[in-house]
């Protein structure tokens, strides 16, 4: 008497790995115009939902597969691109107009703006009437934005609210820029 066991295997499930070289292969053919925003998240779905390698080959057979040679090229750009925007970012810091933080013995509150009555009045265009705020609390310095149209900044973030600032900080209002910086 024999007896047969059957075991039923199923294909591999797709490593996330494989739905990402999918959706990277979609992506650039959205960035190179050869889909359409429509088409790249309908294929997006199709992509996450699939089961099997061939359902991720179908979705990508008619973009081109991007060779070894122009993935080189590629990362050099962006590489380059990469250290270029980094150098400008170093090189304007440093030339950049310095801004003292006021005597820390007083607890008094610094005014920024366009406003005559400003602690610090920037006449510039980009810069809000009242604009902000620099103020000493609990030992530490804090920039806050009081509502400005163009925005207040530390090291090329944007404050929401309020945010702690310190000597070599970068700090804008508006388009207007300075290094902190202590007597």
């Amino acid at each position: 008497m024999s007896s047969s066991f059957e075991f039923h295997t199923y294909p591999a499930r797709l490593t996330d790995a494989e739905r990402d070289r999918a959706l990277k292969v979609l992506r650039d053919g959205v960035a190179l115009g050869r889909l359409t925003h429509d088409t790249f998240v309908h294929r997006m779905e199709l992509v996450l939902a699939a089961r099997q390698p061939h359902e991720l080959a179908a979705l990508t057979a008619d973009l081109p597969a991007e060779r070894s040679w122009s993935r080189l090229v590629f990362g050099a750009v962006e590489a380059v691109s990469g250290f270029t925007v980094r150098l400008r970012r170093a090189w304007q810091a440093e030339r950049l107009p310095k801004l003292l933080l006021p005597a820390s013995d007083g607890a008094r509150t610094l005014l920024i703006g366009r406003d005559p009555a400003s602690g610090l009045r920037l006449c510039h265009e980009t810069v809000s009437r009242v604009h902000a705020e620099l103020s000493r609390q609990d030992g530490l310095w804090v920039l806050r934005d009081l509502g400005s149209t163009n925005g207040t900044t530390v090291n090329g973030r944007r404050v929401i609210g309020a945010a702690f600032v310190r000597a070599g900080d970068q700090v804008g209002f508006g388009t207007m820029a300075f290094r902190l910086a202590v007597d």
